[in-house]
């Protein structure tokens, strides 16, 4: 992960200037998920515009007819991808997460169906999430100066930069559930079928769990209880690498990148009801020490 974060800083640290989602955070998940898969990194610009529809239908509440059938095709294409790339490791000795499920023992191995199908979910699950997470984080810095002023003095803070963010501004609002046997909930009646959406942008905001919930606080005690992976049975699968990408790749930029600052005129605030991140954030640094 180090080093894919600091071949891809490294194609502009020169330039004084970037839009960090389009070359770097929107980037450097890709190319992770397609380095733990053994897959070509050549394949980024297909899964980027597979998971761009895939992600349009997540957030299709109006359900859009056309919005849904471009996930279909996606889905079917990113399948078709995988069943190459799953011929092409039977009988090697790559050690890729693909090439594990597929060379699997006889009673653990998956049917080539059911990898293809959790391999769209760690693959759609692990893209648009950590950017948002790289790219809020930084959102979240650039908008308090002195959380930012202590994070570059103190890298070992990023973990907790990270924490608070997934808490003060989650790159997932909401997580749907359904009910599977029916219950009261004070004094609400849930039906089995129902399918419930949890807010948890709201839940992150609780104030009887957080004190002053809408501040965003470096020094939060109890940041880690917040839902940004949700919980339970169905709590993120990739929370833990989530973190490790958005760590390195903050700690990668903030040591490379000297004196980085927003520029505000050329960045957009985070958006978004189910999704929520900048869709554009620009900074810029100081290139005579490179």
């Amino acid at each position: 992960m180090r080093a894919v974060a600091t071949e891809l800083v490294e194609d502009f640290e020169q330039h004084g200037q970037t839009d960090l989602r389009a070359t770097f955070a929107g980037r450097l998940p890709i190319q992770v998920i397609l380095l733990v898969c053994g897959l070509p990194a050549g394949a980024e610009p297909d899964m980027r515009r597979w998971y761009d529809s895939f992600e349009a239908a997540l957030a299709n509440f109006t359900g859009d007819a056309n919005i849904r059938e471009a996930a279909r095709r996606s889905v079917a294409e990113f399948h078709a991808r995988l069943d190459t790339a799953i011929d092409s490791v039977t009988g090697t000795d790559e050690r890729s997460l693909l090439a594990c499920l597929v060379k699997a023992s006889a009673n653990e191995r998956l049917s080539n169906d059911e990898i293809k199908r959790n391999l769209s979910i760690i693959f759609f699950g692990g893209i648009s999430t950590v950017e948002a997470l790289l790219l809020n984080s930084l959102w979240a810095l650039f908008e308090h100066p002195g959380a930012l002023e202590r994070v570059q003095r103190e890298p070992a803070l990023l973990p907790q930069v990270i924490e608070e963010t997934m808490r003060w501004l989650s790159p997932v609002q909401s997580a749907t559930r359904h009910v599977t046997e029916a219950f009261e909930w004070r004094g609400i009646q849930f039906a089995a079928g129902d399918a419930v959406n949890c807010m948890l942008g709201a839940a992150n905001r609780d104030p009887s769990i957080f004190t002053d919930p809408d501040r965003f606080d470096l020094d939060r005690a109890n940041s880690r209880r917040h839902l940004g992976f949700a919980t339970g049975a169905h709590a993120c699968l990739g929370s833990h690498l989530a973190k490790a990408e958005a760590r390195i790749g903050l700690e990668i930029l903030f040591g490379r990148l000297h004196n980085m600052r927003l520029e505000r005129s050329l960045t957009k605030a985070p958006t978004g009801y189910e999704f929520r991140q900048s869709r554009k954030l620009t900074v810029s640094w100081d290139t005579w020490n490179q």
